[in-house]
């Protein structure tokens, strides 16, 4: 059954070797799986219990969920070609719900990485530190998102009511607070840019050369300054963003206010953050207890 199944992607679905062989592994080890308990077991005759154990019996030798669902869709996708061609009569698989996948919490630096960053390393007065301590500073003061940043223009930024508008997915315009700290960093930063770069039109985050800057080009800059302050594996803007969240959360922010200056549209989205500050208050516990 399984060649007939391996040769029904090759020539009628035009699926890739690679993809053909990925099948083959997938199945063929379900199938040594089943030989091995019993020798008379076959493709016809096994039951969802069969299926289940061998599911169990991966996630016991360590294999993620993401493993084990993968050789679950082999296995079902084999069952649903085997019944349009009447090769079996039921489908054993119909109704096993593979492993839930581990959320992996969001990774943020500490504080005083960020304190650091900003009070001791980039203190060198250029236009590009400027733009270095610019960039690092709305994400972490704003929590706005990366494409929401390159996207600003001067007319984004209100400096009278510290207010920078932001269009987010969808379009979705919303308005970001910000405090006295980053108002004086990104007039600082408009000075240096004005005196030093001729813009071709009217972005606020541009390049030496005057054009606005890319997803890239940010990234890249991010990227190089947190390697300075952190060992994390991940030193992306979208850390940055998630640093925002949790420090609020952290310093008694409600989750709806959190939750409306990340633009998310639904609570669930931010509650993610919740299970950040609870790791936090854990480890606290764990370190502190006399009884723990």
């Amino acid at each position: 059954m399984i060649e007939k199944f391996l040769n029904y992607l090759k020539y009628e679905r035009n699926r890739s070797v690679h993809t053909v062989e990925g099948y083959s592994r997938d199945l063929r080890a379900f199938e040594t799986y089943f030989k091995h308990l019993d020798s008379q077991l076959s493709w016809e005759s096994i039951d969802s219990d069969v299926i289940r154990d061998w599911m169990e019996s991966m996630m016991d030798k360590g294999n993620t969920a993401t493993s084990v669902n993968r050789r679950l869709s082999s296995v079902r996708s084999l069952y649903r070609f085997a019944l349009s061609r009447k090769l079996v009569e039921t489908d054993p698989s119909h109704g096993i719900a593979g492993p839930k996948r581990k959320k992996l919490l969001p990774q943020y630096l500490r504080e005083s990485e960020v304190d650091r960053l900003l009070d001791d390393v980039l203190q060198e007065e250029s236009f590009e530190v400027a733009r270095a301590r610019t960039i690092i500073n709305i994400f972490y003061t704003t929590g706005i998102r990366l494409s929401e940043l390159t996207g600003l223009d001067d007319a984004s930024v209100d400096f009278a009511n510290r207010q920078i508008k932001v269009h987010g997915k969808r379009n979705k315009e919303r308005i970001v607070p910000f405090g006295s700290e980053l108002c004086a960093e990104l007039q600082n930063y408009v000075e240096q840019r004005d005196q030093e770069v001729t813009r071709e039109d009217n972005a606020f985050l541009v390049t030496n050369k005057g054009i606005r800057m890319t997803p890239q080009q940010v990234r890249n800059e991010v990227r190089r300054q947190l390697t300075k302050v952190t060992s994390l594996k991940k030193r992306s803007p979208h850390v940055l963003r998630h640093t925002f969240a949790t420090a609020m959360l952290n310093h008694s922010a409600g989750i709806e206010n959190v939750k409306k200056l990340l633009g998310h549209e639904s609570i669930a989205t931010t509650e993610i953050y919740t299970h950040t500050t609870f790791e936090q208050l854990k480890n606290a516990y764990a370190k502190a207890h006399p009884r723990k």
